[in-house]
């Protein structure tokens, strides 16, 4: 599969986003981390991922608890592999990690700017 080929699966995914992926997109939307642009539900490679910030190089994934079975936890790592095989740093938070506490996803972006030195 393409990117383009990901486009409309990736629109689709917006509109069935959980309550911590959208307070999440409420947060980092417009910039809103020091101007660093996220995109939500973005398509990389054969993947389309939570939230990718281009600039950085920087995938965000939120977890519900579907993520702790183990042939997903497996499918996880193998996606994973895949995401950083293109450039890709990828961290994950779980659903109660961003509801609880969201500034740890705004410090995961400064951070990595950070180790850029941008």
């Amino acid at each position: 599969m393409t990117t383009n080929r990901l486009t409309p699966r990736s629109r689709g995914l917006r509109q069935l986003s959980g309550l911590a992926e959208d307070r999440i997109w409420a947060r980092l939307r417009g910039g809103a981390v020091d101007g660093w642009k996220v995109r939500r539900q973005h398509p990389i490679g054969r993947y389309v991922v939570d939230f990718a910030c281009a600039p950085l190089r920087l995938v965000i994934e939120i977890d519900g608890g579907v993520h702790e079975r183990d042939e997903v936890v497996l499918n996880d790592h193998y996606r994973q592999q895949e995401i950083e095989a293109l450039g890709w740093t990828v961290i994950r938070f779980t659903n109660a990690e961003a509801l609880t506490d969201p500034a740890r996803i705004d410090a995961a972006i400064r951070e990595r700017a950070k180790t850029l030195g941008l």
